[in-house]
């Protein structure tokens, strides 16, 4: 099993940056597979990102590609996402999970940390 605690949302405009973290308890992270989701107002939660667990194979929507980076540093329990040239659009809760398959559907994933708000202004 493993907890999940994301960081570092907040408020940016349109076009910059921002880097989120998932930080990881539990013995199980490196073998896991790592997710970023999002989840807007009224709408539902949404794949953004994947990796697999030892890094080396990462999947992302099509609406961030080339923008987002996902990465992880087993080493130090946490999956992290790279954001750039950011949009309003993009404004959301993201949400980090993992699980045992590799992938975009959301209930291929079995721990979910709480979320951190991501504000795009335009």
């Amino acid at each position: 099993q493993v907890q999940l605690v994301e960081s570092g949302g907040g408020l940016v405009q349109a076009g910059g940056s921002l880097r989120l973290s998932c930080a990881a308890s539990g013995r199980t992270f490196s073998s896991s597979t790592m997710g970023w989701f999002r989840q807007a107002p009224g709408k539902e939660r949404k794949f953004v990102a994947c990796i697999s667990s030892s890094g080396s194979s990462t999947y992302y929507a099509d609406s961030v590609k080339g923008r987002f980076t996902i990465s992880r540093d087993n080493a130090k329990n946490t999956v992290y996402l790279q954001m750039s040239s950011l949009k309003p659009e993009d404004t959301a809760v993201y949400y980090c999970a993992a699980g045992t398959y590799y992938g975009a559907i959301a209930t291929g994933y079995t721990y979910w940390g709480q979320g951190t708000q991501v504000t795009v202004s335009s």
